[in-house]
């Protein structure tokens, strides 16, 4: 959410800023807030003007009373009882004006970095750098969920009469081979200096709609019925949460976590054949990282921040690139956004694994995440990143580690989370 003051003094700024994320039909959006914010503000004011006028109507009363002019005090306090009917009205007009400005902020997607492409969709979006050699075998590589089954490793059947389509059972090395990449991912985190933590995996809808826009939590989340509670489609918004409604002193900053959690997800619609078996799922693992810091060093948190997943991948022989998000494919709070891609030497090209995005103080401004620094307070910055989903990893994994025997390789940083196996066999 964009302040409103820049809003008001920047409207075609903001107008074309919704036109560099095709989303033209907001546009009107930007004249209908000024509009409401001017009366809301003119609401306030007489509001206030009203407000002093009575109470210095007020004070004459106890004068009056101790002058012995009791029915011109009952007079003056019919007077007061009227400005205050008046002043009530004239503040649940602000109210209601004030409710319409905010609803209407939240959905006007927030300003892009400059230096963000313009394009319509993910399709445009723009590859930066690779990391690696993209290698394809000369032998045929199984789709990810035959592999896993040569090890008695997914059941894919049985999940789906328990739960349905978009579930799975991992069994034996390769369940193994899941949780020793979350594990090692936490322990790589924390190595470059981040602080470890399992949040809450469900959060309330005042944190959801303060981490999210609603068109991606109506895509995304589970709501837990009768309760104000929804699944986390990610610990970024539980970890994002943590802060709600706080002032950080400016010396406590920036704020570095990395969190396991499950996540569920909604994943809407029809997807093609490769994005069965667990590319596209209900419900995963994943290791995360977020940044709570001073607006001035949130570029740089940027960089660091898919510079990890980079190196973590390439840790286990897996070639990657880098996608600069185009201004079309990023979400309404994001500011700048790059997608980190595994390579699949099966398909013979890359796919997304891992998604960092700088909010700006969007975020921030939502849950008033704000910062006590030495000319005063203001919002932070915020930014997330996938360390790693070992669903969706797993089959990068298993793809660029399978050996021709049918053996997958294990590299020798995650040797020690695999009791020392150097190969699943």
């Amino acid at each position: 959410m964009i302040d409103i003051k820049f809003l008001r003094e920047n409207p075609e700024v903001v107008k074309q800023n919704i036109k560099n994320k095709f989303q033209d039909d907001k546009l009107p959006l930007v004249d209908e807030v000024i509009e409401l914010d001017q009366k809301s503000r003119e609401a306030k004011g007489k509001a206030d003007a009203l407000r002093a006028e009575r109470n210095k109507i007020s004070k004459q009363i106890g004068a009056l009373m101790a002058q012995g002019k009791k029915e011109e005090a009952e007079e003056t306090k019919k007077l007061v009882t009227a400005k205050s009917e008046e002043l009530a009205a004239l503040e649940e007009q602000e109210k209601e004006y004030a409710e319409k400005v905010n609803k209407i902020m939240m959905v006007i997607p927030n300003i892009i970095d400059p230096s963000v492409p313009i394009g319509k969709d993910d399709s445009e979006n723009v590859e930066i750098e690779k990391f690696g050699e993209p290698v394809v075998p000369d032998f045929e590589i199984p789709y990810h969920t035959e592999i896993m089954e040569k090890f008695n490793g997914i059941d894919l059947d049985a999940a789906g009469k328990v739960a349905g389509n978009g579930f799975y059972y991992l069994m034996g090395d390769i369940a193994r081979l899941h949780s020793a990449i979350i594990s090692y991912a936490r322990d790589f985190m924390i190595d470059r200096g981040f602080t470890y933590c399992v949040p809450p995996f469900m959060i309330r809808s005042n944190v959801v709609t303060g981490v999210m826009s609603f068109a991606e939590m109506d895509a995304m989340m589970y709501k837990i019925e009768g309760e104000d509670l929804y699944l986390i489609g990610t610990s970024e918004h539980s970890m994002i949460g943590k802060f709600i409604d706080t002032i950080i002193k400016e010396d406590q900053l920036p704020k570095t976590l990395t969190s396991y959690s499950p996540c569920f997800r909604k994943e809407k619609g029809a997807h093609g054949i490769e994005e069965r078996g667990v590319y596209r799922i209900h419900q995963f693992e994943k290791q995360e990282m977020i940044v709570v810091c001073k607006p001035e060093e949130s570029p740089m948190w940027f960089e660091k921040l898919w510079q990890n997943t980079v190196d973590l991948f390439r840790s286990l022989d897996i070639p990657v690139r880098t996608l600069e998000c185009c201004s079309g494919d990023l979400a309404d709070l994001k500011v700048k956004s790059i997608d980190v891609e595994a390579w699949s030497p099966r398909q013979k090209k890359y796919f997304e694994v891992g998604s960092c995005s700088n909010l700006g103080d969007a975020q921030a401004r939502r849950l008033k995440i704000r910062v006590d620094g030495e000319d005063g307070k203001y919002f932070a910055h915020t930014l997330n990143n996938t360390v790693v989903a070992p669903p969706r990893m797993l089959i990068a994994f298993l793809e660029n580690n399978l050996n021709e025997d049918g053996t997958v390789n294990i590299p020798k940083v995650l040797q020690p989370y695999m009791g020392g196996k150097e190969r699943i066999e």
